[in-house]
């Protein structure tokens, strides 16, 4: 092991390095000594499942078969409102986090009467990842099988980062199911495979396995650029937590497999085919890059411009609507959570 242990450490300066943006430090990151920042090597190991994580509604789980007759259980959580309005919102998330993270965004939304359904992906938070080949029309029709399984025949879908990829792909695959589009900071609104090489699997592995909580803490703050807040640490916790698991390489994997599946399933060329009623919902500060550590800085540098992104995308897109939020990075709904809902409500309003 002692041999392996520079080429570790080499990696972990690497992502140390190359958070997912570019944007100016965040003061409430920088005012911490690095010495003062938790490194959880005492805590409670989380399995790949993530049981015991708490989640901020009732947890169910849907059991079915992968093509090839896989078991998986898909977590998903479902928000009954105390006065519905006969609606029903779909919240898709992004690569690095689960539906826990959209707490805030089902309560308020369930408070206006929607019934609120943020699954888990297969691959991804308590669901199961079985370490095989993803592609968004895989996660598409799992999410199609989900709420068949809850009977419910048409939704609103609000999706960040990845997930406002798998967005597209179910409104372009289920079209007559999906009442509105809510794209938040979507990964994909340009075409990274002009400009980022494809990468071996197993490399991906190795970056992976190479985190350390300090790395991951440094590429989350690249989505927070100004906003990083005490709060977010949660999001370190969990990775760590699952780190410290005999099941992480198998965790690893699946997250090596899941940036194939970005890589492999761009959107870009689908956006002049959305028929669906669409709200692009962009944080001005957002410079994320999928894969910006593969390509030379200067080939990145004019990449990842969401104020850029997202009035082209408005272009591209027929019909189109586009809010854009000052001062916030990859996930308005954490950052500014009133505004962002608040803007949801509004396109949401009169749609079906």
């Amino acid at each position: 092991m002692t041999a392996l242990r520079p080429t570790l450490l080499l990696f972990a300066a690497l992502l140390a390095g190359c958070a997912a943006s570019q944007a100016p430090s965040s003061p409430a990151l920088a005012a911490v000594p690095a010495a003062a920042l938790p490194t959880y090597a005492g805590a409670e190991p989380l399995g790949a499942a993530m049981e015991g994580w708490a989640y901020p509604y009732p947890v169910q789980m849907l059991q079915f078969e992968l093509e090839g007759g896989r078991p998986v259980r898909m977590a998903y959580m479902d928000v009954q409102p105390a006065q519905p309005n006969g609606k029903t919102v779909l919240l898709l998330h992004g690569k690095n986090f689960g539906a826990d993270y959209w707490a805030g965004t089902l309560a308020a939304l369930s408070a206006q009467g929607y019934r609120v359904i943020a699954p888990d992906q297969i691959g991804f938070g308590k669901s199961s990842k079985p370490e095989i080949r993803y592609s968004f029309a895989l996660l598409a029709d799992n999410t199609a099988h989900l709420l068949d399984h809850l009977k419910v025949e048409r939704v609103a879908i609000v999706a960040n980062s990845m997930g406002g990829m798998l967005g597209v792909h179910f409104a372009r695959s289920y079209p007559q199911r999906v009442t509105a589009l809510v794209l938040e900071n979507p990964l994909g609104l340009e075409d990274y495979v002009l400009s980022i090489p494809p990468q071996k699997t197993s490399d991906l592995l190795q970056l992976e396995m190479a985190q350390t909580p300090a790395s991951y803490r440094n590429f989350l703050h690249g989505y927070f650029p100004t906003n990083y807040r005490p709060e977010f640490e949660r999001f370190v916790e969990q990775f760590a937590r699952v780190q410290l698991s005999g099941e992480y390489p198998r965790y690893a994997h699946v997250a090596a497999l899941t940036y194939q599946m970005i890589y492999d399933g761009p959107i870009y060329n689908e956006l002049p085919k959305l028929t669906v009623p669409t709200l692009l919902a962009i944080g001005q500060l957002d410079r994320t890059v999928f894969g910006r550590r593969y390509a030379p800085p200067e080939v990145v540098k004019p990449l990842g411009n969401f104020p850029l992104l997202g009035k082209a995308a408005q272009q591209r897109i027929p019909g189109a609507q586009l809010v854009e939020f000052d001062g916030v990075g990859h996930a308005p709904h954490l950052e500014v959570p009133e505004r962002f809902h608040a803007a949801v409500l509004t396109f949401l309003a009169d749609k079906p």
